[in-house]
């Protein structure tokens, strides 16, 4: 049955969910008609891009709605601890188990529980969740005594839980019983406009928490809010608008130069290279940076030796000149009427002959420039590695890599001994 536009409507209202993106539209339309059924349903976003607003949209339109609803944080709750907190305990079960306890599942009965960080769970308890999933049935820790409960689990995660079963951190049953009906809430830079509306309701309302005028943007300002990524979504822009309106008290009309103060600084890392690289390789941003770094080293050291290479056709120099007057920024060029085959900078009256001998030095400095940085590198790592007995893990951690790194390098340089 299709949800029209002014269910949706209300629907955000009564939740307070701003926006008119149609991703978020979608996600809206999605909920509502999957609330009415016990299906499970795993909801999929970035962190603080609003996921437990939805499930309680999934509570409050079904026939759950007068039953309990408790969320809860899996990456937060300790592996040791988090079976008790979920199925209860018996009394002397585990050290510290003075009294019995009810858990989550045995209290939420006829009710709703929302599982946040799902892909937090440790492997045991997704076995026990599994069970609930498929029977209703759960055992407290420390009893034999299998007990029932009448539960809807909504779960959520912002990683990629397919990825994590590939690697074996999570049970495939589990993700395909909990997936029956997936929603994804998308991030802040996929709303569009959403942000702008976004900004201008937590400048209301931080407006009347702190008996101050409202700010607003200025168009050069607006143009820069909406280009920014805001890694930590709604989240993010609500700190940022909070702090805003408390320290600009003299700026109620906020235009580009004074939001970027407030803004923090962006990766100048292409977004697509850097993710690129991390999931081939496993490297840190840290490493991306030296690898782009070198990477600009080695190709300005080609660049300097296609024109050392190059100087002595004055036909090829001209060209040059004419494709890249960057490159030769503050050096001229003069031909004399010398040999076609031979070019005079304007340096310093010194012989032409003597021009070309400095020039195949630095093209000999530049080779051994390059050649002594991979002699320092794997000097380096010689003395991290005997600093540390050779062992790798605390090796990578002196030098400022990664362990799989370290072991590129390692093979790279012949130190397997």
């Amino acid at each position: 049955m299709a949800v029209t536009d002014a269910e949706i409507q209300t629907v955000k209202q009564r939740f307070s969910i701003i926006g008119n993106s149609p991703l978020l539209n979608n996600a809206v339309s999605v909920a509502i008609q999957v609330a009415p059924t016990d299906m499970s349903v795993l909801i999929t976003g970035e962190s603080g891009s609003g996921k437990e607003s939805f499930s309680k949209i999934i509570h409050h339109l079904s026939s759950r709605k007068h039953g309990q609803f408790i969320a809860i944080n899996c990456g937060s709750i300790p592996e040791g601890t988090i079976d008790s907190e979920l199925f209860g305990h018996e009394k002397g079960s585990f050290t510290g188990a003075h009294e019995a306890r009810k858990g989550y599942f045995e209290v939420t009965n006829g009710g709703t529980i929302f599982l946040d960080e799902i892909g937090e769970m440790p492997l045991n308890t997704q076995a026990r969740l599994l069970r609930v999933l498929e029977n209703g049935e759960f055992i407290k820790v420390g009893s034999s005594k299998v007990l029932k409960t009448d539960v809807r689990v909504v779960a959520a995660t912002n990683i990629n839980l397919m990825k994590n079963v590939e690697e074996g951190k999570f049970r495939e049953d589990l993700y395909y019983r909990l997936s029956t009906v997936p929603i994804y809430v998308p991030p802040l830079r996929e709303r569009g406009k959403d942000i702008e509306l976004l900004f201008r309701k937590f400048a209301s309302d931080f407006a009347d928490k702190y008996k101050v005028k409202p700010i607003t943007l200025t168009e050069d300002a607006k143009e820069i809010l909406l280009a920014y990524r805001f890694p930590g979504n709604i989240r993010q822009l609500k700190n940022l608008v909070e702090q805003i309106s408390v320290l600009s008290s003299d700026h109620k009309e906020i235009d580009a130069e004074v939001l970027q103060r407030y803004l923090p600084k962006q990766s100048t890392l292409p977004a697509l290279y850097r993710n690129a690289l991390t999931e081939k390789d496993g490297l840190s941003e840290r490493d991306i940076l030296y690898k782009v770094l070198f990477d600009m080293k080695k190709d300005f050291n080609d660049l300097k030796k296609l024109v050392l290479e190059t100087v002595p056709n004055q036909a090829k120099v001209s060209q040059l000149v004419k494709d890249h007057p960057e490159l030769f920024d503050g050096i001229e060029t003069e031909q004399h009427h010398v040999s076609p085959d031979h070019v005079v900078l304007n340096l310093p009256s010194e012989d032409a002959a003597q021009h070309m001998e400095d020039v195949h030095d630095i093209s000999h400095e530049t080779e051994d420039e390059s050649l002594s940085i991979e002699k320092k590198e794997k000097e380096l790592i010689i003395r991290a590695l005997r600093k540390n007995n050779n062992k790798r893990k605390y090796a990578a951690r002196d030098l400022g890599i990664s362990e799989r790194t370290l072991y590129r390098k390692i093979k790279q340089y012949d130190l397997e001994d």
